[in-house]
């Protein structure tokens, strides 16, 4: 959630001029130039032909990047201002190497395609703001050179039948579906149910009061599901990083921010005290070992570290509100 209010920082993309589109655009395709390279290394040993590949998309970048710097001297003159991607609101991020090791040939094959689609989109939007002919020239044909190149499965040498193009729809989907509903929706509900647990569980023990526990169980929930909503709303919108509808994203996260918090507040509408904190107890329990589910499920972490992590900090903030309303 911290990262996210640290965007507010940063630059509107509308708000680019021209020059600073092109920079922005060299800058990108330096790095995934970089990345490529650290991919093509990465699999040598195990998958030379693959290794080949991405040296080659590797060229493709680096002459991508030629041609921008061609237009902006031709524009602008020498001096590229420096603006990167981490500068700009909604743009589309990059993990270092380090970041997906080991390199396995699925899991740079998804982060490649990842690559050309959100370069495509960003091509496709600076076209739009360019009033020169020929930088709106170069940009459509370079959004169409990341669209067009040939199927990353069959240049990786893999089979392309009619059944693979249905399964890589399949996949294109679900992973849309991920990024616009699961992604947000997750943090969402790991804010709502870690981060509430110190104030309402400090309420029920510094009160003893069940109706004055559910009240600031409420208040907490409510409030923090409007923060993370429109939070995850004004972000990003979704059109260079392809994240889908802001309005979508902020419901997911807003809701789901909601519920992780009303989930162990509502027991509290339950009279007698001990009652009410032992369902609520139970109710943080199964809360946590959903999330880290979740996590397994739709965002390949090993389960028994999604586990540990988010047991282990639940159980912190848990303990940390006893303690507080105790004292």
């Amino acid at each position: 959630m911290i990262n996210r209010f640290f965007s507010f920082g940063k630059r509107d993309f509308d708000s680019l001029s021209e020059q600073e589109v092109l920079a922005l655009a060299i800058s990108s395709e330096e790095d995934d130039a970089r990345i490529y390279r650290a991919y093509a290394d990465g699999l040598r040993d195990q998958f030379p032909a693959s290794a080949k590949v991405f040296e080659e998309m590797e060229a493709e970048e680096n002459e991508h990047r030629r041609r921008l710097i061609e237009v902006h001297k031709k524009r602008f003159g020498d001096t590229i201002p420096l603006i990167r991607r981490e500068h700009v609101r909604g743009y589309y991020e990059r993990k270092p190497d380090w970041l997906v090791r080991p390199l396995g040939l699925d899991k740079v094959r998804d982060m490649a395609e990842q690559m050309e689609n959100q370069a495509y989109r960003y091509y496709l939007e600076a076209a739009k703001r360019s009033s020169d002919a020929d930088t709106r020239k170069l940009l459509g044909d370079l959004a169409q050179a990341e669209k067009g190149h040939e199927s990353l499965a069959r240049r990786l040498g893999m089979l392309h039948t009619p059944d693979d193009v249905k399964d890589e729809e399949k996949a294109t989907e679900h992973r849309q579906f991920v990024l616009t509903y699961v992604q947000p929706g997750l943090a969402g509900l790991m804010d709502g149910s870690v981060s509430t647990l110190a104030p309402i569980f400090a309420a029920a023990f510094a009160t003893g009061d069940t109706w004055q526990t559910f009240l600031v169980g409420l208040s907490a929930s409510v409030g923090a599901g409007i923060s993370m909503g429109f939070t995850e709303a004004a972000h990003d919108d979704g059109v260079i990083s392809g994240r889908g509808s802001p309005v979508k994203r902020g419901l997911a996260s807003g809701i789901m921010t909601a519920i992780g918090g009303l989930g162990h507040a509502l027991p509290y509408l339950i009279p007698d005290f001990w009652t009410a904190t032992a369902i609520a107890a139970l109710i943080v329990f199964v809360e946590l070992w959903a999330i880290a589910w979740i996590q397994n499920r739709y965002m390949d972490t090993p389960f028994l570290r999604a586990a540990f992590q988010v047991v282990l900090g639940g159980s912190l903030v848990f303990a940390a509100g006893i303690l507080i309303g105790n004292a």
